[in-house]
């Protein structure tokens, strides 16, 4: 089956969720009240249909269902990356990290950490 695309809404409810772990919709709602307006309903809702997507486990054992991320953080980063790299920047990734460079003040640890990592990138394309 292809991994659903996330919305916004579903990334912070993801996010929330690769931080604590496996949580319940009340607990989710909890830590998404404290930096947005949301309603235990649409909450509930979200979750649910993140489940019909893929998205999430729901362990229904108990009275309580208690939810986890069915898909990992990297794999997420980097679908929504490649998706963004087609779109937005042509296919190019050097304009990708060109444009991210040019708007961050990196550190030299940072710019050190870019370029081995670009190295090894090399050296895995040849």
């Amino acid at each position: 089956m292809k991994q659903q695309k996330p919305t916004e809404s579903e990334l912070e409810i993801l996010g929330i969720l690769w931080e604590r772990g496996a949580s319940t919709v009340r607990e989710v709602h909890e830590k998404l009240a404290e930096t947005k307006e949301a309603g235990y309903t649409t909450t509930l809702k979200l979750m649910q249909i993140m489940y019909e997507k893929g998205l999430l486990t729901r362990d229904a054992s108990s009275k309580t269902h208690i939810y986890a991320a069915a898909v990992s953080q990297q794999e997420t980063q980097q679908q929504l990356l490649n998706k963004m790299i087609d779109t937005v920047f042509g296919g190019s990734a050097t304009q990708l990290v060109m444009q991210a460079l040019g708007h961050h003040k990196s550190s030299g640890e940072e710019l050190d950490q870019i370029r081995k990592y670009l190295s090894e990138i090399e050296k895995q394309q040849r």
